[in-house]
């Protein structure tokens, strides 16, 4: 099995977000608990885990999640390819 960390939104949601290793590629996963459930491919060494969770840890902590995500990521230098969603 690979590796992957994952994190619940605080605020009462059931928000989900979380990275994942899959066939030596990493994938960040969000789905919503409802109707919504986006994948992203993150470029090749594009980061390491600690940085992409540290990135995942503010984004499901705010209100809006997936734009959150999308700023610290790109703070960090994280590229990502959508691939499900």
């Amino acid at each position: 099995m690979g590796q992957q960390t994952s994190f619940h939104a605080p605020h009462g949601g059931a928000d989900f977000l979380g990275w994942r290793k899959r066939a030596g590629t990493t994938e960040i996963v969000y789905d919503d608990g409802v109707h919504r459930r986006m994948i992203w491919r993150v470029a090749d060494g594009a980061g390491a885990e600690a940085r992409i969770s540290d990135a995942l840890r503010v984004a499901v902590g705010a209100q809006k999640i997936v734009p959150t995500l999308y700023d610290e990521l790109k703070k960090r230098a994280i590229a990502i390819e959508k691939i499900a969603g």
